[in-house]
């Protein structure tokens, strides 16, 4: 009766915590909107922000996927780090179950690492495939030799 009544707490504590996350994603579905109109209202202007004529380019199309797929994969990490923890409380000393939980929590860190590590990795390579060499300080166009 003990068990059930822990794991019935467990659920509700973990259904609280993910319900006090609900409002403030809803509260920053118009974030760019607020920020235009607050700029507008502080200068006296116009609160126009839109983006430059054209399409964005490719270096900052890979980079907004990378950061959609990284916040993806990060809360996914955290969720299977909190389940992790679930499992390990609710493992009642049995070593395959505390085992299982050690691995869930291993891998989903592992996973957070992984994520950090890509993010930079992306930033390195468009950082090196976009950026126009030099030569002796200035830009390079032709016949320069280093």
């Amino acid at each position: 009766m003990k068990l059930l009544i822990t794991k019935f707490i467990i659920a509700l504590a973990f259904i609280m915590s993910i319900a006090t996350l609900l409002p403030a994603v809803a509260y920053a579905q118009n974030a760019k909107a607020n920020v235009c109109e607050g700029i507008g209202i502080a200068t006296g202007g116009s609160n126009d922000c839109t983006d430059p004529a054209g399409s964005p380019s490719v270096d900052s199309a890979v980079k907004a996927g990378i950061n959609i797929l990284s916040i993806i994969v990060g809360v996914v990490s955290v969720v299977m780090i909190i389940i992790g923890g679930f499992k390990y409380i609710i493992s009642s000393g049995d070593s395959g179950n505390i085992t299982g939980a050690k691995n869930t929590i291993l891998y989903a860190l592992v996973g957070l690492v992984i994520v950090a590590l890509a993010q930079v990795i992306v930033k390195f390579v468009l950082t090196k495939s976009t950026t126009v060499p030099k030569c002796n300080g200035t830009t390079i166009t032709t016949g320069c030799t280093p």
